[in-house]
């Protein structure tokens, strides 16, 4: 169980409440990310190569707590390793993501190019700005990098940045932009490259408040083509390419 959750009015009761609630339920918990369960398998930390790539990336308490979406990436990023086509996050902030990646399939296993494309610097939508974007990010993540030969970071403003610097096929997309307007603008910039069988998946779209018009967005969206989105209890949405 983490201690990272979000949307609290009285954190102190509610960690109090949930202790008192891990005594009556079944062993099989998890708690973290807005994510109570019990009685599950928790299949992501009996998978050692991922609990190692976890573990080995984690930064800071966020990613202690995401650790389920981290699983849905590892699992969705084993699928489409066997397609043709090259891996893509737009939205990268420090790596993470991408790093526990590669390092699931042992780095030198990992065999794809993956293309990350962030601002790094700055967050351009508002109310967003992380720890650490300001200038000299993008040389940090760079350097945390270095020997991940298969992975390309490219930095500026989505879509713009995907002109001339962005692969034709596609296997994987992980969108995370935090905002409709970007997503949309990426989706219809890179949807058609998706291969059969690819997967999509968009970090925010089952979370609700301020990021709920991502999902509505969304689901206009790929209505257009006859898609429906699967909405995760992680938060996250998945859709795969036919």
């Amino acid at each position: 169980m983490t201690r990272t959750v979000w949307g609290l009015t009285d954190p102190a009761r509610f960690y109090e409440i949930m202790d008192e609630a891990l005594t009556l339920v079944v062993p099989g918990s998890y708690l973290g990310d807005n994510l109570f369960t019990w009685g599950r398998n928790n299949s992501l930390f009996d998978d050692e190569a991922f609990r190692k790539a976890w573990e080995s990336n984690v930064q800071n308490d966020a990613d202690r707590a995401i650790a389920w979406r981290r699983y849905i990436l590892a699992c969705s990023a084993y699928h489409c390793a066997q397609l043709p086509g090259d891996f893509v996050e737009c939205g990268v902030y420090r790596g993470t993501g991408i790093k526990t990646i590669v390092d699931y399939f042992g780095k030198e296993g990992f065999t794809k190019t993956f293309w990350g494309y962030d601002t790094f610097d700055y967050n351009p939508v508002e109310s967003h700005a992380f720890v650490g974007q300001q200038t000299g990010m993008f040389e940090e993540i760079q350097k945390r990098f270095e020997g991940y030969d298969q992975v390309r970071l490219v930095r500026g403003l989505l879509p713009d940045s995907l002109i001339g610097n962005s692969p034709e096929k596609i296997s994987f997309l992980h969108i995370d932009l935090n905002s409709a307007k970007f997503e949309i603008a990426v989706l219809e910039a890179l949807f058609e490259r998706v291969v059969p069988g690819g997967m999509i998946v968009l970090d925010d779209y089952e979370w609700g408040g301020i990021y709920r018009e991502q999902k509505i967005a969304e689901d206009a969206w790929f209505a257009q083509y006859n898609y429906r989105v699967f909405p995760l209890p992680t938060g996250q949405g998945m859709v795969l390419k036919r």
